[in-house]
């Protein structure tokens, strides 16, 4: 029987809260966004049809994300973060000791 611990299920999905707060709030000030941070959905869009992000706004989405959290984003990597979500995931998988980040 395999036993699961709850804590570590619990505490991944608070940092992942957490991270996902502090991004809205960074890309809406580092980009210069004109809409309230609590309004970004975690799985919406950041390009295109979403927040209508470009390929300028990726950049300094790479940039952002090795200053704040000190991860690097390559142009691969950018292809696949197409969410607040999926750039948290992707911070969190490559900096598991997420334990300061300035937010």
């Amino acid at each position: 029987m395999i036993q699961r611990h709850e804590g570590a299920s619990n505490e991944n999905g608070s940092r992942h809260m957490a991270l996902s707060d502090a991004l809205k709030r960074i890309l809406v000030q580092r980009l210069s966004l004109r809409i309230d941070p609590d309004q970004i959905t975690n799985d919406a869009p950041l390009f295109e049809t979403g927040l209508g992000l470009d390929s300028v706004d990726a950049l300094e989405i790479a940039v952002a994300v090795e200053t704040e959290f000190g991860v690097p984003v390559t142009e691969a990597d950018i292809a696949e973060l197409h969410s607040i979500s999926r750039l948290a995931d992707f911070i969190i998988k490559r900096q598991p000791e997420l334990g300061s980040f300035n937010a």
